[in-house]
């Protein structure tokens, strides 16, 4: 099975995930990955990459799966981490992405290879 840095190959060098990295995305379909330290934590696809990362950094924990699962992840700290909160710990990681005509094939592929740990559905 291919490692990390294969399979990542056509992505985006590692950006910090910020509201300035985001302005600069593509409003093209794509796969996206967060990274944590160089793993892989999330992976996901879209339509358009610019506000799809944006959702996730700026949104709600409805807007956005990554959302719901950081700040789930930031409450077991004690009270219900905030809309900035989860901001702030994305902003902390890194950031890629890859243009691509399918982003569910894509997005389905990285998942079963790395398991990120904020995916919440493997797929079989």
């Amino acid at each position: 099975m291919p490692d990390a840095v294969d399979l990542l190959a056509d992505f985006t060098a590692p950006q910090p995930y910020t509201r300035d990295t985001v302005a600069r995305a593509p409003r093209s379909p794509g796969v996206h990955v967060v990274l944590e330290h160089g793993v892989v934590i999330y992976v996901g696809r879209t339509k358009n990459l610019r506000e799809r990362l944006r959702q996730h950094l700026t949104g709600d924990r409805i807007a956005s799966v990554l959302h719901e699962q950081v700040g789930h992840e930031l409450d077991k700290r004690g009270a219900e981490a905030t809309a900035s909160d989860v901001a702030d710990w994305l902003a902390q990681r890194e950031v890629r992405w890859h243009e691509t005509d399918n982003p569910e094939g894509a997005k389905e592929s990285l998942v079963v290879a790395l398991k990120p740990r904020f995916n919440r559905q493997v797929p079989k």
